[in-house]
């Protein structure tokens, strides 16, 4: 823990593997409602889970925070799969009640983010692609190994369905973007079109995210065969127009993560990613999260506001005007995901962290120089 005085305090959170145990049943616990109509179980049986997982990995940490109310994570391992908003304090409250919580893909951020270059085009908004575009001719293969490594073999029978309530999204959006920002939906929301953007002030992608397994291409250990690992920034990425025929305007359909590391997002100040596990990722120990989150950094992105897992539509809509709202209020980018979580704790029909605690904010958390 890097104090603002630049004093440095640990703490030993203990075994690893036991820590991870617990994270796997708390999102069990968060998710396990996904195939219904609303999560099974009420805030109340989840927060013991969320109470538990709080006292292994936080309350060690929090003797030394002080008054503390901004904090900055740069998690590791199993802990980037966590919403750290949604974990419970010995006072039965959600730890976005008390912090402001900014994540961070490395410690190397905050000296990058001391640096900023101009915006190069207005806001730009792609949302409800159209999947299944009508001309279909022979499919692209995904993923060219010219780019890196071979596509996940989960890949070739992967299929979305439309997301209708994302058009409704970049139409509330929109006023709040101001005129000149550019809107694709539908046949117009292709990767081709996203791989044109130059450095836009916001990028907003209401659209499908994926994240696939790891696929080993080999015989096993005792084998005299090379065990090949796939790239890891091949198994996460963005589904966009002519996704399900991997067909659309010279391209198939499918922004992978390595693809996103080489769009042109410095200026950027903000890439929205409204859509469902753009923030999972490869997890490895001591590297932190291969996929979205880190790729969009590559692109120079100076901030990101994304999700760990699919919330309807239409909740997301609502959140992503009420976000927008705020900042155009002067709030800062960490702090109006914030006050819209505080808002949905405060509404029944959403107070449970599943529909609230999938969002998470990383990198420059500052207000937006404009909106």
């Amino acid at each position: 823990m890097l104090l603002p005085s630049g004093e440095l305090r640990w703490a030993d959170l203990g075994d690893a593997t036991q820590i991870d145990g617990q994270i796997q049943r708390f999102l069990e616990v968060m998710r396990c409602g996904e195939r219904q109509a609303s999560p099974c179980y009420t805030p109340e049986r989840l927060k013991p889970v969320a109470q538990a997982l709080y006292r292994a990995i936080f309350a060690p940490l929090q003797t030394h925070l002080g008054e503390a109310t901004h904090l900055l994570i740069s998690p590791d391992s199993q802990l980037n799969l966590l919403p750290f908003a949604a974990l419970v304090d010995d006072r039965d409250r959600y730890l976005i009640e008390t912090y402001t919580l900014t994540h961070l893909t490395s410690g190397r951020d905050l000296l990058r983010l001391q640096h900023s270059v101009p915006s190069q085009q207005p806001p730009v908004v792609l949302a409800n692609p159209n999947f299944d575009i009508a001309d279909v001719r022979e499919s692209l293969r995904i993923a060219s190994t010219s780019r890196g490594g071979v596509r996940s073999a989960d890949m070739t029978n992967l299929r979305f369905d439309p997301l209708e309530g994302s058009a409704l999204e970049a139409e509330a959006i929109q006023p709040l973007l101001g005129k000149d920002a550019v809107v694709l939906t539908e046949a117009e929301a292709t990767e081709n079109a996203l791989k044109q953007v130059q450095g836009p002030n916001i990028l907003h992608l209401a659209t499908h995210g994926f994240f696939l397994e790891d696929m080993n291409l080999g015989v096993g250990e005792l084998s005299q065969v090379p065990i090949q690992v796939e790239n890891p920034l091949l198994r996460s990425g963005l589904a966009l127009a002519g996704f399900n025929q991997r067909d659309s305007d010279g391209e198939d359909g499918v922004l992978t993560a390595l693809e996103v590391a080489g769009l042109n997002l410095r200026g950027t100040r903000l890439v929205v990613l409204s859509a469902c596990e753009t923030g999972l990722g490869d997890v490895a120990d001591g590297e932190g999260v291969y996929g979205l989150r880190r790729a969009f950094v590559l692109a120079g992105a100076q901030s990101q506001l994304m999700s760990l897992w699919q919330v309807s539509d239409r909740r997301t809509a609502d959140l992503m005007q009420q976000y927008y709202e705020r900042l155009r209020q002067g709030e800062g980018r960490s702090e109006a995901l914030r006050q819209v979580q505080l808002a949905a704790l405060e509404n029944p029909a959403d107070r449970h962290p599943y529909y609230w605690a999938a969002f998470f904010f990383s990198g420059q958390w500052t207000p937006m120089d404009r909106l």
